[in-house]
């Protein structure tokens, strides 16, 4: 059987290959290694969009597709009926939640605006000092899954009340639902927006939810850039009432004049809070471990149901 990865190195982080595996390198789906029979396990190229997945209808022997993001959103739904989809949940957990916590303390502590008066070589002690600070800071995450938990973890020691919330309530271990959002989210001053990008999550982050914010408090996107309506978004970003620090942004990338780039109250990265340099090495032992299960048999893990 054949199996697709996307990097050249990932020949050698997979480890052990079963016999009768032949790896092939494809990095893209305009260029590829041989003929798309006989592939029983593709690996896509890192956040692959949607011009990628209708390669799979073409490979007749196609059994799973392994993801090296977390999200799926552009693959749920869109196989074939014999492909299994599986994400790379837990390959990001600690990049995207160091993103978190740099995005909030640069926000807090005001070095978007050092930044801007480095280059303008001014010293801004004068117009920024005292700064907020993230102790004391009542932090809601919304997205109680492995990066939630993992962004939990690397908070707590600054001194931050935690509120987690996830598709449904789990009383039992203190997590509340996305129904419970409008009672939470007056008393949130950082709100981290970590969910899947589903039918349901799609425009969570509507006006309503941005009015109900209070004065001063930080918006962190670091999950898919439709989970918040951004006509909502620029419009309350405007008043200054609120600040923003974005990784994902709709549409993306985000195109030169669009108002986002211009608001001083907006932190943004061009969707780079995955990208480090571990990346390779954590996701090809996931890749590495799953082919072994499926060429014996095994169940696999990180299977995507109902878009997650």
């Amino acid at each position: 059987m054949k199996v697709w990865i996307p990097h050249p190195e990932g020949r050698e982080l997979l480890g052990e290959v079963p016999d009768g595996v032949t790896v092939e390198i494809a990095p893209a789906p305009d260029d590829l290694p041989s003929e798309p029979d006989g592939v029983r396990f593709w690996v896509p190229p890192f956040l692959s969009q949607a011009v990628a997945v209708p390669l799979a209808a073409k490979m007749p022997d196609l059994r799973v597709v392994q993801l090296l993001s977390a999200g799926a959103d552009v693959w749920a739904g869109r196989l074939p009926a014999q492909v299994t989809l599986c994400d790379a949940r837990g390959v990001h957990d600690s990049s995207t939640a160091e993103w978190v916590v740099a995005a909030i303390l640069a926000h807090l502590r005001a070095f978007p605006t050092y930044a801007r008066a480095q280059v303008a070589q001014e010293w801004a002690r004068d117009r920024t000092i005292p700064t907020d600070e993230l102790a004391g800071k009542r932090v809601l995450i919304v997205g109680a899954g492995s990066i939630g938990a993992a962004t939990a973890a690397r908070l707590a020691p600054f001194e931050v009340e935690l509120t987690m919330v996830a598709r449904r309530p789990r009383p039992a271990e203190g997590v509340y639902g996305v129904a419970d959002l409008p009672r939470l989210l007056p008393a949130a001053d950082v709100v981290v927006l970590l969910v899947p990008l589903t039918a349901q999550t799609r425009g969570l982050v509507d006006a309503r939810f941005l009015a109900a914010l209070p004065d001063g408090a930080l918006l962190v996107n670091a999950a898919r850039g439709p989970v918040v309506e951004t006509e909502a978004l620029v419009a309350e970003l405007a008043t200054g009432r609120i600040a923003a620090a974005l990784d994902v942004t709709e549409p993306e990338p985000l195109p030169a004049g669009h108002p986002l780039w211009d608001l001083p109250n907006v932190l943004l990265t061009p969707h780079v809070a995955g990208s480090v340099r571990g990346l390779l090495p954590r996701a090809y032992r996931l890749v590495g471990a799953q082919l072994r299960r499926f060429v014996a048999g095994e169940p696999l893990v990180n299977e995507v149901v109902d878009g997650y």
